[in-house]
């Protein structure tokens, strides 16, 4: 597997996940980290875009699902993301996504946060 990587860090995004009425009904920001691992030789040599990941488009994939259809979990939001990268990315060999909600209230105890992160392979 490729040791290279590339990292987008900190995309916010706003959305209405949760189990909680409160969380479907009023929204709330997710924060996205992307790190996807695969070989950069060609790219850093050529310097052409078609032989690395558009960092753009990876925004977007993660924006389009984050402020997308209502789920219930984190986990599903990071899986969701995983795959889309996955599906438009060949030359991607690994992802890792961290969801992280900023404000979660457990009880009547407000956290600093919440996240969830997955780690997937070709």
């Amino acid at each position: 597997m490729a040791e290279d990587k590339i990292f987008l860090e900190g995309m916010t995004f706003s959305g209405f996940h949760g189990t909680l009425a409160s969380e479907r009904d009023l929204g709330q920001p997710f924060i996205v980290d992307v790190e996807l691992r695969l070989d950069l030789r060609e790219a850093g040599a050529s310097d052409d875009l078609t032989k690395t990941v558009d960092y753009s488009a990876v925004h977007d994939q993660a924006k389009e699902i984050v402020e997308g259809e209502p789920v219930n979990l984190t986990e599903t939001l990071a899986e969701r993301i995983a795959a889309a990268i996955f599906e438009d990315h060949p030359m991607v060999e690994a992802v890792k996504v961290k969801v992280k909600k900023p404000h979660v209230r457990l009880g009547g105890t407000v956290l600093g946060g919440s996240a969830v992160e997955v780690m997937r392979e070709r």
